[in-house]
């Protein structure tokens, strides 16, 4: 089904010396949803809508995909997550609930730590925290087999070239191959996501953020503290990611501080708001909604 939705505004936001294209729909308090590697904001086509009831939902494609700018730099969490700042900012508002898939949860992890003012509740979808998962991949033989993409993504110019002469079968096997619920991406949709990826210069910046993840510098704050989270927050992980060690999700309570609940979401892998979008829906309503309240626990 095309959930391009006659309601959605398509907006252009100017942030951070940049220009994020942004679906948005909904009034009230702000709700940004963040997507992931390799998609856009077309990711979240499912819960623009349920969400839009209650909030104001502003969808970004992140720097570098599909309509947003595309500069040859900034693809570090701390660039990033200036960009996703700028945008509240610019968007009018101080605070916002912020909700993030893979790359774009690693962003919000990071606004958590860093910036926890700007925060009302953070919800985190099958992303692990960026410092953690760099150090599972120095360490877990589990965790490198699943990921030894981010291992390729390290040679400059080749993987980009590579997909690109082999864009459909790319988009086939990383969506409909690595989905559990197998019926979550019609060929339409599956060819929506690769004309997005067939826009010049958005391949290259998809793999700049895997290849920002291995800068000296960021190697070096590995051995630092982790910052605790002090804003609400809830997790929600399918528990079959094919690209993810279910060790990702081991002692986050110790990571945070703040009101907290895993919800593991059985036969479902790492597409989770595309594979299971009426659970995700409901958990994030049910959270989201409850913010002047404390996190129910499982």
């Amino acid at each position: 089904m095309n959930s391009f939705d006659s309601q959605q505004q398509h907006i252009f936001v100017e942030t951070n010396n940049i220009r994020l294209h942004c679906v948005s729909q909904g009034e009230g308090e702000l709700v940004l949803l963040l997507h992931g590697f390799p998609e856009f904001w077309y990711s979240w086509r499912h819960q623009i809508p349920a969400l839009a009831r209650h909030f104001k939902v502003v969808v970004p494609d992140l720097r570098g995909y599909n309509d947003s700018d595309k500069p040859e730099s900034g693809y570090d969490l701390d660039t990033l997550s200036a960009d996703i700042r700028g945008l509240i900012a610019s968007l009018g508002y101080t605070k916002a609930h912020v909700v993030g898939h893979d790359w774009g949860g690693a962003i919000a992890w990071h606004l958590a730590q860093k910036f926890p003012e700007q925060l009302n509740r953070l919800a985190i979808l099958n992303a692990p925290h960026p410092q953690r998962f760099v150090q599972e991949m120095a360490s877990n033989l589990d965790q490198i087999r699943r990921s030894w993409y981010v291992l390729a993504f390290q040679v400059p110019g080749l993987p980009e070239w590579l997909i690109r002469q082999n864009l459909k079968d790319f988009v086939h096997n990383v969506f409909q191959g690595q989905a559990v619920r197998k019926g979550s991406f019609s060929a339409e949709e599956t060819k929506i996501y690769q004309t997005a990826l067939e826009k010049p210069g958005v391949l290259a910046a998809a793999i700049n953020y895997y290849r920002q993840m291995f800068h000296p510098q960021r190697l070096w704050n590995l051995g630092q503290k982790l910052e605790p989270v002090t804003v609400p927050t809830l997790v929600l992980w399918g528990e079959e990611d094919a690209f993810l060690s279910h060790k990702l999700v081991e002692g986050l309570d110790r990571l945070i501080t703040a009101p907290f609940k895993l919800k593991l979401v059985p036969h479902c892998g790492h597409w989770i708001q595309q594979e299971a979008p009426q659970t995700v829906n409901r958990e994030l309503l049910s959270f989201l909604r409850n913010s002047s309240g404390s996190v129910a626990l499982a």
